[in-house]
């Protein structure tokens, strides 16, 4: 696909009746998917896709039609079918293209995914099945799952943006189910990242063994003793708390809607001065990490909490057009399919200078958490609530008995005033975020926290 000599055709005629901005967005996905279950290969599955967006935006609304064409003739009656949206004619200055240079080496130097043999692939995720099996007796179900994908993408648009780049995704993961006396845990572990093909036995190996184990031990810990007390969030449990507490607030369409906490606040303290949220698109091989947005905005990295004071949002260009001010390069899509809104990429609380164990020493009676599970948040008002997949008691400073069943519920502005001590550590948790119906990869990072009041749900 020659996006140079098409898209001046398509942003024209897509302008055709005006609008503030216009773009063209092509993409080429290769995915690959390969799943293990109840001890046998359940799924083997590689697919190629490829499709166009067209955007237009007029009276900051937006105007947005896909195809899985890219034929110019399917393109010019896409863009077409979008100026429509957009009243009367008028001129638009077209800027003129900015050629940018299209490179398509691995930036890891590993073999591209798609690339990589499915026999390779295979031969991961039944080694890592039997191995997690190996772990303990009560093992009754394993579940492995390999994905990988490669993309290519092309992004040009009136403001004379040209980009060009392929991108890497790969996941690899492992969930333990054992039983015993009627009672059931789940064990769960990820690795992955924006690299090439993960080819590192000793990873996996890893990745199997600390899902089985934590299964294993959530069996045999005792329920959770419930309410309110100090929590210390272990670096080890990554970034959960910053993604859910305070990052999708933080993301411009909801603070510009009134749908967050945080809105209209830039400049007043929301967190300790010990905390300091960073967004950072920039990282290498991290899963949020890309060389632009899906705008062709570059990466960046975003201060958006320091030392407690909130400094900015979270924006995409229709976003930064409404507050008349530039795109933080966080505008992205799932796919062709979808038109880019403002999400997180590596989202993280920057590391402090505290000792880890000297933390968990000052803790008389509470609880550490050294593996959190899914979290819901209410952006609006900012109130939370967390599973515990990992936890223990802290008794006079010391770690001693795991318990399971365990809940973290508060509110992320109140929680995040109230840390007394940010470790000088830093773990980092990978996901696929979730919004508008729309998916995109991150990472989340955060270093080991005191929390000296939080409701703990469990047993009463």
């Amino acid at each position: 696909m020659q996006l140079m000599e098409i898209s001046p055709r398509i942003l024209k005629q897509a302008l055709s009746r005006g609008g503030a901005f216009g773009e063209l967005y092509i993409e080429q996905r290769h995915s690959a998917r390969i799943s293990c279950e109840d001890n046998k290969i359940e799924q083997v599955i590689a697919g190629h896709e490829s499709g166009a967006g067209i955007r237009v935006i007029h009276d900051l609304r937006t105007a947005y039609a896909y195809t899985n064409s890219l034929e110019d003739a399917a393109l010019l009656d896409l863009a077409k079918t979008v100026s429509q949206a957009v009243g009367s004619s008028c001129d638009i200055e077209m800027l003129t293209p900015e050629h940018a240079p299209q490179d398509y080496t691995p930036k890891d130097g590993l073999t591209p995914p798609n690339e990589a043999p499915t026999e390779d692939k295979v031969l991961l995720v039944r080694h890592a099945n039997q191995l997690a099996r190996k772990i303990d007796s009560r093992i009754r179900q394993v579940k492995v799952i390999y994905g990988d994908l490669v993309q290519r993408v092309n992004i040009a648009n009136s403001d004379g943006v040209s980009c060009a780049d392929e991108r890497f995704s790969t996941v690899f993961m492992v969930q333990v189910v054992v039983a015993a006396d009627n009672i059931i845990q789940t064990g769960y572990e990820v690795c992955g990242g924006s690299r090439g093909f993960i080819i590192d036995l000793a990873l996996v190996e890893k990745v199997a063994r600390t899902a089985a184990k934590r299964a294993a031990l959530m069996l045999d810990a005792r329920p959770t003793p419930a309410g309110s007390m100090a929590v210390v969030l272990s670096g080890k449990a990554g970034g959960t708390m910053v993604h859910e507490a305070i990052g999708h607030g933080l993301e411009a369409d909801l603070a510009q809607g009134k749908m967050s906490v945080y809105s209209d606040r830039i400049g007043e303290q929301v967190a300790a001065a010990s905390i300091t949220v960073i967004d950072d698109a920039t990282l290498p091989h991290k899963r949020g990490s890309y060389n632009f947005d899906d705008e062709g905005v570059p990466a960046q990295y975003n201060v958006l909490v320091e030392q407690g004071i909130l400094k900015g949002y979270m924006y995409d260009r229709l976003s930064a057009m409404k507050d008349g001010v530039r795109s933080t390069g966080n505008g992205r899509r799932e796919s062709y399919q979808h038109h880019p809104i403002p999400r997180m990429s590596n989202t993280l609380i920057a590391p402090g200078v505290d000792d880890p164990e000297a933390i968990i020493r000052s803790v008389k009676k509470g609880l550490l958490v050294t593996a959190l599970g899914g979290g819901q948040v209410n952006t609006v008002n900012g109130d939370f609530v967390f599973e515990v997949n990992e936890g223990y008691i802290i008794e006079n400073g010391e770690v001693t008995s795991p318990v399971r069943g365990a809940t973290l519920s508060g509110n992320g502005p109140r929680v995040l005033n109230q840390v007394q001590a940010v470790g000088n550590d830093l773990g980092f948790t990978i996901g696929t975020c979730g919004k508008d119906a729309q998916g995109c990869p991150c990472s989340d990072a955060q270093p080991t926290l005191l929390l000296p009041q939080i409701v703990v749900g469990g047993t009463a």
